[in-house]
């Protein structure tokens, strides 16, 4: 079985994002996928900023993806886009970098209103990488996740069914 590396693009740790992060991990574990998670907001700052292609984080980073048979790449939507982390950290891929994975893209946004951005905004951006396999994907809306007292997140069961879906089918690519 492949590796599948999870590039998640949130702002901080404790968010509604960390959900389905945690959602992912969880069901790719069950299937005893191979999985790596960048939390890129963890990344050097500077690093990221200065687009040091050298800075030590940023190479194992990129080595990650580099070495994985599946990408999936977990936004926040901002400003009807994908968050700004997300796109500094895919400027320090090298070209081409996507080729031959499948790439399954996961955003997270307040309202239906920005469900196309994952289409007009994210996906070009991934095809210019060299993804040639792009799922499908998935919009959860904010609304559809809720922090427990425990810490955890509870998906509702439309978004569920829709994560999970997706996450076979990457299963089975990467297989």
């Amino acid at each position: 079985m492949g590796k599948v590396t999870i590039i998640a693009g949130g702002h901080k740790i404790d968010s509604r994002l960390t959900g389905i992060l945690q959602f992912a991990k969880h069901f790719l574990e069950e299937k005893q996928v191979e999985l790596e998670v960048i939390q890129v907001h963890q990344l050097p700052s500077a690093a990221l900023i200065t687009a040091d292609f050298m800075n030590e984080e940023i190479v194992e980073a990129r080595q990650k993806v580099e070495g994985s048979k599946g990408v999936i790449v977990l936004s926040p939507v901002f400003q009807a886009s994908y968050s700004g982390i997300i796109k500094t950290f895919l400027d320090l891929l090298p070209q081409k970098s996507l080729r031959e994975k499948t790439v399954l893209p996961f955003m997270l946004g307040g309202s239906y209103a920005h469900l196309l951005v994952m289409d007009y905004a994210l996906k070009p951006v991934l095809g210019n990488l060299g993804a040639t396999n792009i799922l499908t994907g998935a919009y959860v809306m904010d609304a559809q996740i809720a922090k427990e007292d425990d810490g955890n997140y509870l998906l509702d069961e439309e978004a569920t069914v829709r994560l999970v879906q997706q996450l076979e089918q990457l299963v089975d690519a990467v297989k």
